[in-house]
């Protein structure tokens, strides 16, 4: 047993507090005073301690893709980024997770190469209903479909309509949606791709490809869904702020339907892109920033109940040549979310239990994670101890993500991730990977 001590504990409320860690447990949280000299005990000093992050997005694309990431770069750079969990998205992998025999390749891969615990998404893809109660059963966290291609031959779309006679009922397990609809987009969509190469550069031009009317029309379909069927329906990285009002609409009917959104669309603004600047590209699409203010209300009063990153990582050369038509989709931001997050929420009033929540608590919901996610006596012991006031320049080669490409290369962040803990074990401290192998692969 020992305790960690801190001035700023981040609980319901931030204040001094000791954090007792006994068997990768917590098991109590007191006041910073009185323990007994036969305690170990790990003095903080004033930097502050909080539930490790939960990711609920993340491609690692390991079997199959891994020089695209890998279970072993991706988790080194959740520990570096304060995140002891993350659950992976059934697709870029080969095979994909949406048979047992995909799940089972997921779990071989990475089996003694995580760093941290790792859930796994299943996938809904169209003839794959029987093998939906074997996934299930296997312990998924939920399912995924995409309501649009998804950019990749092995996972294709679905209708609401097919999904309303799979069994999903039964379940009862989330299904999680990449919320666009191709009709609202066609004509945008035809009109991109008849431009020549000189206008493909031109971030304005990929913008309009894809409307906001787009997410408008698929999230409305999402709700009527949940609302004919009971099935909790969760709205994948949200970009559009038009569809706030039909979620909030949503919520106050009572529906299953939650939402969730990524550092780019909070933190990026679709006229600060420069021509050419395909590490931008992402899917939805990075959108004005009179969008961005709106989202930011939406965190503000619920409605957005998460923040994940969509790390979806590729080799360079598929995110060079500067034709946003060619350039894969994704941007990587699986290290970086905490400083990120807190740099834009320190000038937007977000407080720190709020930021919790929505990188943390949050997603560990959403994947049914419920040891997960919240500094609570019996959760585990998974920790984040780091320095808000320290600026970190962001450089994409001291990153641990597989390849060095971002959109925030040169910035400037608050707040340095100083140790991880997951369990009570020190996984990371001060830019060093400590342990490489002590993650758990998790079932919800």
């Amino acid at each position: 047993m020992y305790a960690l001590v801190s001035e700023r504990v981040v609980l319901d409320t931030v204040r001094p507090a000791a954090v007792w860690v006994d068997r990768g447990q917590i098991a109590q949280i007191t006041d910073r005073f009185g323990i007994p000299s036969s305690v170990v005990t790990v003095d903080c000093g004033d930097a502050v301690v909080m539930a490790g992050l939960v990711d609920s997005h993340v491609h690692i694309n390991d079997p199959g893709r891994s020089d695209w990431e890998g279970f072993a770069s991706a988790t080194a750079a959740a520990a570096a980024g304060g995140v002891t969990t993350l659950v992976d998205m059934p697709l870029n992998s080969l095979p994909p997770t949406t048979t047992i025999q995909g799940w089972a390749a997921k779990r071989a891969a990475a089996e003694g190469r995580i760093a941290v615990d790792v859930g796994l998404w299943g996938g809904v893809i169209p003839g794959n209903r029987d093998a939906l109660p074997a996934l299930a059963q296997a312990g998924v966290c939920g399912f995924k479909a995409f309501l649009i291609d998804s950019g990749v031959p092995e996972f294709p779309p679905v209708s609401l309509a097919d999904l309303s006679d799979i069994g999903l009922q039964q379940l009862g397990l989330p299904l999680l949606l990449h919320a666009e609809l191709a009709e609202p987009m066609a004509q945008a969509q035809e009109l991109f791709a008849s431009l020549d190469g000189d206008d493909r550069r031109r971030y304005p031009t990929y913008l309009a490809s894809r409307p906001p009317q787009a997410e408008v029309a698929a999230v409305t379909a999402a709700v009527e869904f949940s609302r004919a069927t009971g099935i909790r329906v969760h709205i994948l990285h949200l970009s559009a702020a038009d569809a706030l009002g039909v979620l909030r609409n949503a919520r106050a009917e009572g529906l299953a339907v939650t939402a969730e959104t990524c550092p780019h669309y909070l933190l990026l603004a679709g006229e600060d892109v420069p021509d050419q600047a395909t590490e931008f590209k992402c899917t939805p699409p990075i959108r004005e920033r009179p969008n961005q203010d709106r989202l930011w209300e939406g965190l503000h009063d619920g409605t957005l109940g998460m923040v994940v990153s969509d790390h979806s990582p590729s080799p360079p050369q598929m995110k060079a040549g500067g034709d946003f038509g060619k350039a894969w989709g994704g941007i990587s931001s699986l290290q970086l979310r905490l400083p990120l997050m807190w740099t834009a929420a320190r000038q937007r009033g977000l407080e720190l239990p709020q930021l919790s929540r929505l990188l943390s608590a949050g997603p560990a919901d959403l994947a049914g994670l419920g040891r997960k996610g919240e500094l609570s006596v019996g959760a585990d012991a998974d920790l984040v101890v780091w320095e808000p006031e320290t600026l970190v320049l962001v450089d994409p080669t001291r990153l641990a993500h597989r390849h060095p490409i971002s959109p925030y290369t040169g910035r400037e962040l608050y707040g340095a991730v100083r140790t991880t803990y997951l369990r009570g074990m020190k996984v990371y401290d001060n830019g060093r990977l400590l342990l490489a192998d002590r993650g758990r692969l998790l079932r919800r």
